[in-house]
């Protein structure tokens, strides 16, 4: 075969994510892609690329000191991938949660934080810092169907707050028009209704049921 035939040959490598390490989530399988590509030098990153759950490295035959560097950073991180931080985007799409259900889950401690990470912005002197989550814990929470759950209890509490909110406006108006009527004839503001006030307290609380 001639020489110029040889150098057009192609050094090439598959791996494939398990879904214990992507969750069943592409969102997931493109961050560990990425997380591959950062720990790859500048010139090698992308020769790396995914395809569904198949991560492939394609490499001149010229550059084979390169292709096994690369190729022993790709195992490495294959090792590491059930147990790779699972990031905001990522979360949010293996349990199909909107963003304002992660942060008040994340808030009232449901969704438990194993830390935080500052990344810079592509391009941009900027850096923001996110929550990280247990790869694990995710796993659990979606097994479990426990964002189901939260929701219902988030609607419940919900409805309760609006009841609450609805009988303190209506006691309030009601205590208004009393003073009113009571003003209108003269009269000074009745004690007892007054006092009511404190006792619209504890029937918000629950304590008068």
């Amino acid at each position: 075969m001639p020489k110029t035939e040889k150098n057009e040959v192609e050094l090439l490598k598959t791996w494939v994510l398990p879904p214990s390490a992507t969750l069943g989530s592409s969102v997931r399988a493109k961050g560990i892609l990425l997380e591959m590509r950062a720990r790859l030098p500048t010139a090698v990153k992308k020769a790396l690329d995914l395809d569904g759950v198949e991560l492939t490295l394609v490499m001149p035959a010229t550059a084979k000191a390169e292709f096994r560097a690369a190729a022993a950073v790709i195992a490495d991180v294959m090792q590491q991938a059930e147990t790779l931080p699972v990031i905001p985007r990522e979360i949010e799409d293996i349990l199909t949660i909107k963003t304002s259900e992660r942060h008040r889950w994340l808030s009232d401690g449901r969704l438990p934080s194993t830390g935080t990470r500052t990344v810079r912005l592509n391009g941009r002197a900027r850096r923001i810092t996110f929550h990280v989550f247990d790869p694990k814990v995710v796993e659990d929470i979606l097994d479990r169907g426990l964002v189901e759950e939260w929701r219902e209890e988030d609607a419940a509490a919900k409805a309760e707050n609006r009841r609450k909110a609805a009988y303190n406006a209506k006691l309030t108006r009601s205590l208004k028009k009393a003073g009113k009527a009571k003003k209108a004839q003269g009269e000074e503001p009745d004690e007892a209704a007054t006092a009511l006030r404190g006792w619209a307290e504890f029937d918000i609380d629950g304590l008068l049921r």
